[in-house]
């Protein structure tokens, strides 16, 4: 019996976003805390739309391990294979507060200590898809871990997805991680990357010619390219191309997360069996409400009804 929806393999870690709008890091005077990190965010937001997740991650054993630990377990989402250590603490992201791309400053220390042990596969024979981030996966002991176990749930028979939310400050190695990248999509994943991080990838502007090509031929048949304002456009090796305008917004609160509740409601919607165009349907209304909220997706909205295509 498949009792989980998605298991989020990566990065659990406290923001602290910038009180200021728009406002760099250099000249930002306060900041507010929030539960952060791609795919901690992922499963937060899944488990509010009614899907059983499961975050698979490592923090300290710290007052914002406890904060962290406290949060998931309040958003309904499975800690059990969060693992918290002693010799190291909790990571921690300064961001500013951005109506665009944040700027961030990274202060790493136990997210990447994930092990296989964290993984076993009685959970990943209960689930039906597998996500996780380049972020997971620029440092080891995480990056063996989940390179190894992607393997073990491809033959389980799960879905893969990653979010290649690549930046060269989590990972000064552009070519080691293009060839993890490669591993990683040889498992056919469902990959979501914005313009941003293709520019940080290739170090310049590609074509979305070039970029679709580029994760195809890594094996990836679906890829979603996010374009902020400008859209999202969709490349699917059976289905062909996909573009969708922005919905419009009246005012940007914080764009910080939009992404992954972007991502969410994909994988809800895939997980639904909705076919690709509607599939970013749904992924743009909970992307446009988390760009109009600070901090994580509002309380009190019937989400399915929201999500509807």
């Amino acid at each position: 019996m498949k009792t989980i929806d998605i298991i989020c393999i990566g990065e659990v870690l406290i923001d602290f976003i910038g009180h200021e709008v728009n406002t760099s890091i250099n000249r930002t005077k306060d900041y507010h805390r929030f539960l952060g990190g791609s795919p901690t965010n992922v499963a937060v937001n899944a488990s509010r739309l009614g899907l059983k997740s499961v975050i698979v991650a490592t923090c300290g054993q710290d007052g914002l391990g406890d904060y962290i630990v406290r949060k998931l377990k309040a958003n309904e989402v499975n800690t059990n294979y969060i693992s918290k250590l002693e010799t190291a603490p909790t990571s921690v992201i300064f961001v500013s507060k951005s109506t665009e791309t944040p700027d961030f400053i990274p202060y790493r220390e136990a997210d990447c200590n994930i092990l296989e042990h964290q993984l076993p596969d009685e959970l990943l024979e209960k689930a039906k898809i597998f996500h996780t981030t380049c972020f997971a996966l620029s440092k080891n002991p995480a990056r063996e871990t989940i390179l190894n176990r992607a393997r073990k749930a491809k033959e389980l028979g799960l879905q893969l997805s990653i979010d290649v939310n690549f930046s060269e400050r989590i990972w000064p190695n552009r070519e080691e991680a293009k060839q993890v990248i490669k591993e990683y999509l040889s498992n056919d994943p469902l990959v979501k990357l914005s313009e941003d991080d293709c520019y940080r990838l290739f170090a310049e502007v590609k074509s979305e010619d070039y970029i679709f090509d580029y994760f195809h031929n890594l094996g990836a048949t679906t890829i979603c390219l996010t374009k902020g304002k400008n859209g999202v456009v969709l490349s699917d090796k059976n289905h062909g191309l996909f573009f969708q305008e922005a919905l419009p917004i009246n005012e940007v609160k914080d764009a910080t997360g939009a992404g992954d509740a972007f991502w969410t409601g994909f994988l809800y919607a895939q997980l639904q069996q909705i076919n690709l165009e509607d599939s970013i349907s749904i992924a743009q209304k909970l992307a446009s409400l988390k760009l109009q909220n600070v901090g994580r997706l509002p309380d009190g909205i019937d989400f399915k009804e929201y999500l509807k295509a």
